[in-house]
């Protein structure tokens, strides 16, 4: 350890300013319920009360923050939970709370995650005294971690990664990482890059199990809707801009009036927060685009410009309405947005170059000739229109995807290979529950 001291002084300063912070955490709380990012009805579990009983016998807790870690998650869940292992989920948002209650049986317990404060955390462990954590990508937070360690409860960070910019931050505080990563069990990560970014930060053992997101099922879709859609447009040309940020919204304006005059086109546009549909509809008004939208049901009429998909979970709606997809948070911001689903589903990739967070996969899938990098708006209109004209090239790019994510497919076995450890004995101890109850 570089700096014990150090980093004991730092968790006390934190649990400090958690202990003077909690009392005014209601109305942090409310706000986020006023904007629909919280379940007032349920704001107690935030505070580490449960809500329902807990089941006897062995209980593994899994933590995954928002939509895209609980769906990277929900085969190892229903894995563990075949063995007869009782299961508690939480996670942080309204929208990852629906996506557990549509995709899981009512066998799958949820609640809200507790916030990182020792009251709450506390409350939470005490109640459902959990025999292992389990928590999805990167999801650190320091005072359940170190409450975790403090009881001896094994606790795993699965579908492990670390962006450029978070391994910089823990880089400049390697003495605290240390002291908090030497808390977890096992780390299995995403890629051989996480893998060495996690034991540059003191976290033993390491495994690589590839992405977990490549082996979930094919996002599900309301068959009235697409079926109703696909009706509406015809014989259109579609292409959609997805999981878009600030600025990329435009770009795909740009876009749609640069291809219009050339064919019957409908933009898709999906921005990543979709509270921000108001103002994208605004833009988009303002040049002129009329816009139908996914929330008020709108049909898409022949002088319909652009479709906005001002929902969340939905994706696999909206990418089953084109072959042309471009990835956001690439262009106009930084990072890069997880480009499986579309691949999955049968879309070309465009993307900007700005990929960081999700550059092995985008490596793999350029590798194969199924996404293509853009530098500027202009650059992504021209490989729009090129995939729209070329029938033969977006059929090549699309079986290209499909068979990538099929060569990438294993995290999912790799994943419960590396837990077997873990899950084995709570199977037994499950097992020898009165009844077989969980």
């Amino acid at each position: 350890m570089s700096n014990r001291p150090l980093a004991r002084l730092a968790l006390s300063t934190y649990r400090w300013a958690g202990a003077v912070a909690y009392p005014f955490m209601g109305a942090y709380l409310a706000m986020r319920a006023a904007k629909g990012r919280e379940d007032s009805r349920r704001r107690d579990e935030r505070y580490g009360f449960a809500s329902v009983p807990r089941p006897q016998g062995p209980l593994v807790w899994f933590h995954a923050a928002s939509v895209g870690e609980t769906n990277a998650v929900i085969p190892l869940i229903k894995e563990i939970r075949a063995r007869g292992i009782a299961v508690v989920v939480t996670t942080g948002t309204t929208t990852s709370a629906k996506l557990v209650s549509e995709r899981l049986d009512a066998s799958i317990i949820h609640q809200y995650v507790p916030m990182d404060f020792k009251p709450a955390v506390s409350r939470f462990l005490d109640y459902w005294e959990p025999d292992l954590a389990i928590i999805a990508e990167s999801e650190i937070w320091p005072m359940t971690i170190v409450e975790l360690g403090r009881r001896h409860i094994p606790q795993v960070l699965v579908n492990g990664r670390l962006s450029d910019r978070s391994f910089a931050r823990w880089k400049k505080r390697l003495w605290l990482a240390e002291a908090l990563f030497e808390n977890l069990a096992l780390v299995i990560a995403q890629s051989e890059v996480d893998a060495e970014r996690f034991r540059a930060l003191g976290a033993l053992p390491v495994l690589v199990s590839g992405n977990l997101k490549v082996d979930t099922d094919l996002p599900p879709y309301d068959k009235g809707s697409l079926g109703t859609y696909r009706q509406q447009l015809g014989s259109r040309r579609t292409w959609a801009a997805i999981s878009t940020f600030d600025g990329e919204e435009a770009a795909a304006a740009v876009v749609h009036a640069a291809l219009k005059p050339r064919t019957d086109l409908l933009s898709i546009i999906v921005p990543r927060h979709p509270e921000r549909a108001d103002a994208i509809e605004a833009m988009l008004t303002q040049r002129g685009l009329k816009v139908a939208r996914r929330t008020r049901r709108d049909p898409l009429n022949t002088d319909v410009d652009v479709f906005l998909g001002d929902t969340i979970g939905e994706m696999g709606l909206y990418l089953r309405l084109t072959e042309v997809a471009f990835v956001g948070r690439s262009l106009t911001a930084e990072g890069g947005q997880n480009p499986i689903e579309p691949a999955m589903l049968g879309c070309a990739i465009l993307s900007g170059g700005n990929v960081q967070n999700f550059r092995e996969t985008y490596q793999m899938l350029a590798k194969n000739g199924s996404a293509k990098i853009v530098r500027d708006v202009e650059m992504l209109a021209k490989g729009v229109n090129y995939l729209l004209v070329n029938e033969d090239v977006r059929h090549q790019m699309i079986d290209a995807g499909q068979q990538t994510v099929h060569e990438m497919r294993g995290a999912l076995s790799a994943t419960i290979r590396g837990l077997e450890p873990y899950i084995n004995p709570l199977s037994v101890k499950a097992r020898l529950q009165p009844h077989g109850d969980a």
